[in-house]
């Protein structure tokens, strides 16, 4: 399995370097030709957390509307002993607005490597979709679901770290079921099918995901 996710991990990177050297061509990294991206053997750099500035100008409490947050991906979480892989808004298109202009995804994984003298800050990301084309008429509230292929395989990129906007703060949607009272906040992020994208979460999420 851990070879496995290995493998995987080195062709995402071949994609992304083929869409980086390439950025002409506009092509979804799921949709490119493994055979054609370039060879990458190269050792990566881990990390567990990144930090993200933005600017939120109605938020008050920052220094000219600048902010920043801290978003994590590490194995261990303080006492818990858990991993913690934090979700984010990662830029789609800054022409379009709110949730239209922006993805969702959970990050996996911060690492950096260098091809060709270039250093390369990514994320390993894996994507939620919207289920409908505007919020939830009940809560205002868009609903997304983890993107899965046509092997019911959640769909997993690499991302360039400047493509990162913010964390992303997701609420489960349980429907007409009850959450059991014994469901551990650890599992907040596998037990649900579907999540709200919170736009109330703060200043920058209300100004984003609407």
């Amino acid at each position: 399995m851990q070879r496995t996710k290995h493998v995987l991990l080195r062709t995402l990177i071949r994609c992304f370097l083929h869409e980086q050297l390439n950025p002409h061509i506009l092509e979804s990294s799921t949709a490119i030709d493994v055979a054609t991206c370039p060879p990458f053997s190269g050792k990566l750099k881990v990390y567990h957390s990144a930090i993200a500035i933005y600017y939120s100008p109605s938020d008050i409490s920052g220094i000219g509307g600048m902010c920043q947050q801290r978003i994590r991906a590490t194995p261990k979480w303080r006492l818990s002993g858990a991993p913690r892989h934090d979700c984010v808004l990662v830029e789609k298109d800054s022409t379009l607005p709110g949730m239209r202009g922006v993805l969702v995804a959970q990050v996996l994984l911060f690492f950096s490597f260098s091809y060709q003298n270039v250093l390369y800050p990514c994320a390993l990301v894996q994507w939620f979709q919207p289920i409908d084309d505007r919020p939830c008429p009940d809560t205002g509230l868009w609903i997304i679901q983890p993107e899965v292929d046509h092997h019911r395989r959640c769909v997993q990129s690499v991302i360039h770290v400047d493509c990162i906007l913010s964390s992303a703060h997701l609420i489960g949607v349980s429907g007409t079921h009850n959450i059991p009272r014994d469901l551990h906040y650890t599992q907040s992020l596998t037990a649900f099918r579907a999540f709200y994208v919170n736009k109330y979460a703060d200043h920058h999420a209300h100004e984003t995901v609407f």
